[in-house]
């Protein structure tokens, strides 16, 4: 297994533990004691890591250009520009070569079956905690999204079994969401992690953790990047969630729509 990963890292990076275990001749039970044994805490990390330095040595020089690289004092703005869409195109793409399939059925399963969800995030990650509340809230499912600290808790402390609390922090060590989502789950609540870093102080609160794969720079502390990694986990969340409440979904759908049509300018007053 070890020489898998010397020759091919990249491969391992976007292969499923289940397809990485066939590859190797091996169980994934043994994947997760290798990975464990070379210092990581599963194999989600692993896939993680690698792809963060397969995303790095690719953009280290594109046509002799350093994209992947932190953005410079001496940068034109051209090369700003370049940087940046290369950062927050990677992070996507690496968010989702890293995304664990299994911990996000459980996550979906979890939502689909939830009386309630309470979703927790402050400063940039309560964007990410108010559109994931929009989009289930559209297809009928209860969900609330809180940024303050006090809410947070108070939200918390009325959670039981049946309710899911999901916490967003891309470092990890928000102790706002962590305290919040510790609660939930004292209280019986089934509580979801969503983090860049998986062995992060949050995924200690969290029965489900998905990860992002997003790296900052100099300038972009909380940047887009993180933040299109974890719309793109909420995104697979949501998408997930609507396949399996199909009917629902579109009837709640088409209910949202006929409500706020009256709220777009028509395209004959457009032109008028």
């Amino acid at each position: 297994m070890g020489q898998r990963l010397v020759e091919d890292p990249a491969g391992v990076a976007v292969s499923t533990i289940t397809e990485l275990a066939q590859v190797c001749g091996t169980s994934e039970t043994t994947v997760i004691r290798f990975c464990r044994a070379i210092g990581f805490s599963g194999y989600p990390e692993l896939r993680l890591t690698l792809a963060t330095e397969a995303g790095r040595a690719e953009g280290v020089s594109r046509g002799g250009r350093e994209v992947g690289a932190d953005i410079g004092q001496g940068d034109t703005l051209s090369q700003v520009v370049e940087k940046i869409a290369f950062a927050d195109a990677r992070a996507v793409e690496e968010t989702a070569a890293q995304l664990d399939i299994g911990a996000l059925e459980q996550v979906v399963e979890a939502i689909v079956g939830a009386r309630r969800i309470d979703i927790y995030g402050v400063a940039a990650s309560a964007f990410v905690a108010y559109d994931l509340q929009q989009k289930l809230h559209r297809i009928g499912r209860t969900s609330y999204a809180w940024s303050d600290a006090h809410i947070m808790l108070t939200s918390a402390a009325v959670l039981g079994p049946g309710d899911v609390a999901l916490g967003i922090s891309h470092t990890g060590g928000t102790v706002d969401t962590i305290d919040a989502l510790a609660v939930a789950r004292r209280r019986g609540a089934t509580a979801i992690a969503l983090t860049n870093f998986p062995r992060s102080p949050i995924t200690k609160a969290a029965d489900m953790v998905l990860t992002t794969a997003a790296r900052e720079t100099t300038f972009r502390s909380g940047a887009t990047a993180s933040r299109l990694a974890q719309l793109t986990v909420i995104d697979c969340v949501f998408v997930g969630v609507a396949q399996r409440t199909y009917d629902q979904t579109r009837a709640a759908l088409a209910a949202t729509y006929e409500a706020v049509r009256d709220r777009h300018v028509r395209s004959d007053r457009r032109r008028g």
